[in-house]
């Protein structure tokens, strides 16, 4: 009989999730870059960089440039997250790929009251292509194909999922925007396939300028439900720019137990970008931290 006892798996809806649900590969709600995170990971809204892969394809044709993104997040119970997203255009259309490894470390072995027999690693892993399209000046849509794969000691599966996305913009300021994702399924993994968690996202940001203080901001809000529970959030950020150099984020999530507040901050120089976000938790599970580095050009 294999040893992963039921301590483990409510382990992982609760440092992952947090509230109750029939789905798995919670690593697929953990957010993508200290940006986004910051700003209460409204990233289907907010997300104009390579990291909208992740979040919202359709937002790629925001620009066309080159961009490679560095993430490393050290989230809590000794789940770590290294990510790598890199957008770059191609027949005239830009095209986002990603990959993030999360790995669990240090889950103790037991079948019985007592010293634990050893320890493993549990590993979740994804790899993700993506892209946009824009059909007017003002809407774009975009898609994306995920590659899956899970490790819970020595039980794999593997499979696939789907995002599809849309974004309006109603002018230079204010933009809408649409998901669906992580649609698919997966392999058994044992006797059972895990559900993706799949979710829908209805969000909406809007962009201050202030030329003479040098200040640009950026204010959003997602509506976020998943679709296999009655898990629903909603999802607030907002950012403050001065001069093109540094930033100040605040995000908050409501309809969690263990968390809601996120804050942050990012250092501008030319093309270079470095961001930080705080992820204070509740329930005695410590505190997220979330780098990223991003080069454009």
């Amino acid at each position: 009989m294999y040893k992963i006892f039921l301590i483990f798996l409510l382990g992982l809806n609760l440092t992952f999730g947090q509230s109750a649900g029939n789905s798995g590969l919670s690593f697929l709600k953990l957010g993508f870059g200290a940006r986004n995170i910051a700003l209460g990971d409204a990233g289907t809204s907010m997300a104009n960089d390579v990291t909208s892969l992740f979040y919202n394809s359709s937002r790629l044709t925001d620009n066309y440039k080159t961009e490679i993104f560095l993430m490393h997040n050290e989230w809590v119970q000794g789940i770590r997250s290294e990510i790598l997203g890199v957008k770059f255009n191609f027949l005239g259309l830009p095209f986002g790929f990603g990959f993030n490894s999360t790995s669990i470390n240090d889950i103790e072995i037991r079948q019985k009251p007592g010293d634990s027999e050893g320890t493993f690693t549990s590993h979740y892993v994804f790899g993700t292509l993506a892209t946009g399209y824009e059909i007017t000046k003002n809407i774009s849509v975009g898609a994306s194909i995920k590659y899956i794969y899970e490790e819970i000691w020595v039980d794999d599966a593997n499979g696939w999922g789907f995002d599809l996305s849309s974004s309006y913009r109603f002018n230079d300021d204010l933009h809408f925007s649409g998901v669906i994702r992580n649609i698919g399924a997966m392999n058994k993994l044992r006797n059972e396939s895990t559900k993706l968690p799949t979710e829908v996202r209805i969000g909406s940001s809007y962009d201050l300028f202030f030329p003479v203080q040098k200040i640009s901001a950026v204010i959003g809000a997602e509506f976020q439900k998943f679709i296999h529970n009655d898990e629903y959030h909603i999802l607030f950020g907002t950012e403050v720019v001065y001069d093109h150099t540094f930033a100040l984020r605040l995000g908050y999530q409501t309809m969690y137990e263990a968390k809601n507040i996120s804050t942050g901050f990012g250092l501008y120089w030319g093309g270079l970008n470095f961001d930080y976000a705080l992820t204070p938790l509740s329930n005695d599970l410590g505190t997220g931290h979330t780098f990223s580095i991003k080069l454009s050009f």
